[in-house]
């Protein structure tokens, strides 16, 4: 299984991303998978990212419970939610801001949602992340399993962590952003506690340069938690 040899599922999306995510294989073949997922995976008029393909159907190969599904239908070569989050992580982990926003983009339920057309093709609530999208022949792009999925968790991480890049750091945040190259400017209202730190990053690279916390430059660039329960103004500025 995930063989190109192999009848289906020649690839799957979670050793994919996890080459990067887990940091167990060299950069170089890391950023291979991942270029693959944008060949074989990434279902972009769909509006959709593929766990495998082609799904499971007639071969000998035994994966089994998922198998059950019809093809293209959850995990049997539909979007498996969770693994279109941590793709879309992957993605921003090699600083490639374009495809893990395009990720994101396709992923976020809001998209399938902005003509009556597309509604009636998604078919579930536009303000839950869904476990999964078809990619079955009948009913592609149709949502399914809202609700329970911790795919929401995972997308809140990719939003927060991943993208806008709050790390926190036990007592301190640092932040490594990767954003659209039309972002200049964002804003983050931390709450510590009873402490509120209000961010304010510029945008003009992919790197932070500058972190200045009440009016005073941060050598180790990162903004440290303190519950003093009053409000502090921190600048940070990316080239």
């Amino acid at each position: 299984m995930g063989s190109a040899t192999n009848p289906e599922c020649q690839i799957d999306l979670l050793p994919q991303s996890w080459s990067v995510l887990s940091r167990a294989a060299a950069p170089a073949r890391s950023r291979a998978a991942l270029d693959a997922v944008g060949d074989r995976l990434v279902r972009r008029r769909a509006g959709l990212v593929q766990l495998l393909d082609p799904p499971f159907d007639k071969s000998h190969l035994d994966p089994g419970y998922i198998k059950g599904y019809s093809p293209g239908v959850r995990e049997n070569g539909g979007q498996y939610t969770h693994a279109a989050v941590w793709t879309a992580m992957a993605f921003a982990a090699i600083g490639d801001s374009a495809r893990a926003w395009e990720l994101l983009t396709l992923i976020n339920p809001i998209s399938h949602s902005s003509t009556p057309a597309a509604i009636q093709t998604y078919r579930v609530e536009p303000y839950v992340v869904p476990a999964d999208v078809y990619s079955n022949p009948q009913h592609v792009g149709r949502g399914g399993w809202t609700w329970y999925t911790g795919s929401a968790g995972w997308m809140y991480r990719l939003l927060t962590e991943s993208l806008l890049g709050l790390r926190l750091e036990v007592d301190r945040l640092r932040l490594e952003p990767v954003l659209p190259d039309s972002w200049k400017s964002f804003k983050i209202h931390y709450r510590y506690r009873e402490t509120v730190y209000h961010i304010t990053i510029r945008s003009g690279g992919q790197t932070v340069t500058r972190v200045v916390l009440d009016g005073e430059e941060r050598t180790d660039k990162t903004i440290p938690l303190i519950d003093d329960r009053q409000e502090h103004n921190v600048d940070v500025d990316m080239s």
